[in-house]
């Protein structure tokens, strides 16, 4: 049976993800924006996509482009890129792999939770991509996944918490896991299973954060590096416990010995000059930080 054929008899794919605290569907090649974003401005929007105010349209558009630039949610998903996100998640795990990380938990769109020691599909698979909730299996992206020595779960699935399990089974020690802000409350579970395996040392990297509600900042403060999305709370409540910040747009901190040596090392390959100095977290510039909607639950203050 073909891929085509096989991904006919599994139904017309359905994926949802998170864009700028927007709940997105993708169904077939149509793009549902489901809820209200939760910012109203955002300075990485406008650098990236000249987008002034962030609506829903706004949303719709910024995943069209994801969609015909990259081939997200589509067979033909490119799996490399030569786009850099500064202080992105896919950026400091690739750039520390064979050294501090020997593989890497990573999720992607049409494929689920993905195994690898590829840094180069780390930073394919992760270089758009936000925020994926759910996703319908595309037997071709699964096919080349596995193809550039990416393992992934049978039934394909996110499952960040299988996936670690998976690679401490296969005997990595080192092992970085990225959880996005919704599933928070897997946090425990890995730090359970890291002290399980004797040797085992787990990086996880919390992103998509903007909707992270307060009750789960507690579980985002057991992570190693916490990007801060568009949430306020993240700025006031993890700077106590941050060792390092990087970025002052999207804050992104180091709360472990481990995330600020990861940061560390990732910082001697950036080729653009940056400071260094010590200041009171968060440091941040108000008007370079996003813009959160009047509705979203959050102060601007």
């Amino acid at each position: 049976m073909t891929d085509e054929k096989a991904d006919q008899r599994l139904g017309e794919p359905v994926h949802e993800l998170l864009c700028r605290g927007a709940r997105v569907r993708i169904r077939g090649c149509k793009v549902e924006v489901l809820t209200d974003p939760a910012v109203v401005s955002c300075p990485y929007v406008r650098a990236v996509y000249g987008i002034d105010r962030v609506d829903r349209e706004a949303v719709r558009r910024i995943i069209k482009r994801k969609i015909e630039e990259y081939g997200h949610f589509c067979p033909h998903r490119s799996l490399k890129s030569d786009r850099i996100v500064p202080f992105g998640s896919s950026e400091m795990i690739s750039a520390v792999m064979g050294e501090i990380l020997d593989a890497a938990v990573v999720v992607c769109d049409g494929v689920g939770t993905v195994i690898t020691e590829n840094p180069e599909l780390v930073q394919g698979i992760g270089a758009a991509m936000t925020g994926l909730i759910r996703t319908t299996p595309i037997l071709k992206v699964v096919r080349r996944v596995e193809g550039m020595g990416g393992e992934v779960l049978d039934p394909p699935r996110i499952d960040q918490v299988e996936g670690v399990r998976r690679a401490f089974r296969e005997g990595f020690r080192r092992v970085a896991v990225t959880v996005i802000g919704l599933n928070a409350e897997i946090i425990p579970q890995l730090r359970e299973l890291e002290e399980s395996v004797e040797g085992a040392k787990l990086a996880i990297f919390s992103t998509c954060n903007t909707l992270v509600p307060e009750e789960h900042l507690r579980y985002l403060e057991m992570a190693d590096i916490v990007c801060s999305s568009a949430s306020r709370l993240v700025l006031r409540r993890i700077r106590r416990r941050a060792l390092m910040q990087l970025g002052i747009g999207i804050p992104v901190f180091a709360l472990t010995r481990l995330g600020k040596r990861i940061a560390l090392r990732y910082l001697e390959e950036m080729k653009s000059p940056f400071v260094v100095s010590r200041a009171r977290m968060p440091y941040v510039i108000e008007e370079k930080l996003p813009t959160p909607a009047l509705d979203s639950g959050e102060s601007e203050h």
